[in-house]
C-alpha cells in the first residue's frame, strides 16, 4: 500500500499556492480541520492526512514500537512530504502534533520551513519551574482510566477537553471521534502524548514560528504558551478568544485569520 493510501492524504485548495500541511491531534483525524479548510484552500493548497492509528488511515500499518513515540509519527509526516515531493511547507500542527511538527522539521528542514502549533503543549506534566497543567499523578490516573474504560474514558474527557459547555455539539463531536478510534492504538497515542517531553527539542526550531493559545484550555494553560514562545526565538504568540482546545472547530474564523496574517507576514 503505497503512502496516500497508508495515510489518507487529500490535497485541495489552489494548485499553485504555498503548501499547508494540516496535521490533526490525538484522538482526531483531519475532519478536525473542516471548518477552516474553504479559508485556507482559498490561498493555499492543503494537505491533510491521518497518522496511522487514526481516522481512515490504514490500520494494517500499524505498529506499536513505532508509534509509541513521537518520532514515529515525526516518520508519517515526513513519509507524506516525500511522496508529494513537498518543500517550503508550512506544518499546522494542533495539539501534540506542534511538537511533531518540531521532530520532522529538525530532521528535515527543507522540507518544512515555518511552523504554526495551535494550543501545542511540550510537557503536560508539571514540574520545577514548569506547569504543564497536570500532575504525575494525574496523567497516570488518565491513562489508567483510559486504560481500563476507554469508551468511558471519552464520553466523560471530550467534553473537558473541547470545552464550551454551551456549544454540546462541539463536545459531542470530538466523543464520537475518540470512540472511532481503535482502543488499543488510542491508548499508545495517548501514553505517547501524555507522557512525552518535548521541552528540549523547542530549542532547535529555526523557523518562523506561530504558537496560537486560547484564553482558557485545560489541556494546554496559557503558562505552556508561553513558555512555549519564549523558547523559540523569533516566535509570535497570538491569543485567542476562544475556550477550549481545539479552536479550529470552536473558533474557526479567528484560527484561520491568525495563521493567514502569519503567513502574510513571514513571507
Amino acid at each position: 500500500m503505497g503512502i496516500r493510501e497508508r495515510n489518507n492524504v487529500t490535497v485541495t485548495g489552489r494548485v499553485d499556492g504555498p503548501v499547508l500541511l494540516l496535521a490533526h491531534g490525538f484522538g482526531c483525524d483531519q475532519n478536525m480541520w473542516r471548518l477552516v479548510l474553504p479559508g485556507l484552500a482559498a490561498k493555499y493548497q492543503v494537505v491533510l492526512f491521518d497518522y496511522v492509528g487514526s481516522g481512515r488511515a490504514d490500520t494494517t500499518a500499524w505498529d506499536e514500537r513505532r508509534y509509541s513515540s513521537l518520532d514515529g509519527y515525526a516518520a508519517d509526516v515526513l513519509e507524506v512530504c516525500e511522496e508529494l515531493d513537498l518543500r517550503d511547507v508550512t506544518f499546522v500542527g494542533h495539539s501534540v502534533s506542534a511538537m511533531v511538527g518540531v521532530l520532522a522539521a529538525a530532521k528535515e528542514p527543507q522540507r518544512i520551513s515555518r511552523l504554526v502549533m495551535v494550543a501545542p503543549s511540550p510537557c503536560y506534566i508539571d514540574d520545577d519551574g514548569y506547569r504543564g497543567g497536570f500532575s504525575a499523578d494525574d496523567i497516570d490516573e488518565l491513562l489508567e482510566s483510559l486504560k481500563s474504560n476507554y469508551l468511558g474514558w471519552s464520553a466523560a474527557m471530550a467534553p473537558v477537553i473541547m470545552g464550551n459547555a454551551d456549544r454540546p455539539e462541539l463536545g459531542e463531536e470530538l466523543t464520537a471521534s475518540f470512540c472511532a478510534t481503535d482502543p488499543h492504538m488510542a491508548r499508545v497515542f495517548a501514553r505517547t502524548t501524555f507522557l512525552s517531553d518535548s521541552r528540549e527539542d523547542l530549542k532547535t526550531v529555526a523557523v518562523p514560528t506561530l504558537v496560537l493559545e486560547c484564553e482558557q484550555d485545560v489541556i494546554a494553560p496559557r503558562e505552556v504558551g508561553a513558555y512555549v514562545h519564549a523558547a523559540i526565538p523569533g516566535s509570535r504568540l497570538v491569543t485567542l478568544k476562544a475556550t477550549g482546545h481545539c479552536p479550529q472547530l470552536s473558533a474557526p474564523q479567528a484560527t484561520t485569520e491568525a495563521i493567514t496574517a502569519f503567513l502574510g507576514s513571514s513571507g
